[in-house]
C-alpha cells in the first residue's frame, strides 16, 4: 500500500484507504473518491495530481493525495 501521491502516471490503482478526518473523507467521497474504486493518475507535478475518477478529472493537492492509500 501507498499514497496516491506516489503512484505512477497512468497507472490504475484500486483505492484501498483514505485517511485524515472526517470532513476530509467526506470530501474527497464527495469527489468520487471510495474504497474499492479505480483512480488512474493522469499527471503529477510537485507532487500534486491530476487523476480521472469515476469518470472525471479531478486535480487534487499533495496533501489530499498522501491521505489516499493505493
Amino acid at each position: 500500500m501507498m499514497p496516491l501521491a506516489l503512484a505512477n502516471v497512468n497507472e490504475t490503482n484500486i483505492i484501498k484507504k483514505i485517511g485524515g478526518l472526517p470532513e476530509t473523507k467526506k470530501h474527497l467521497e464527495n469527489l468520487g473518491f471510495v474504497v474499492g474504486g479505480d483512480v488512474t493518475v493522469v499527471s503529477a507535478i510537485g507532487g500534486n495530481v491530476i487523476v480521472n475518477v469515476k469518470e472525471s478529472r479531478v486535480a487534487i493537492s499533495k496533501e489530499m493525495a498522501m491521505k489516499i492509500m493505493v
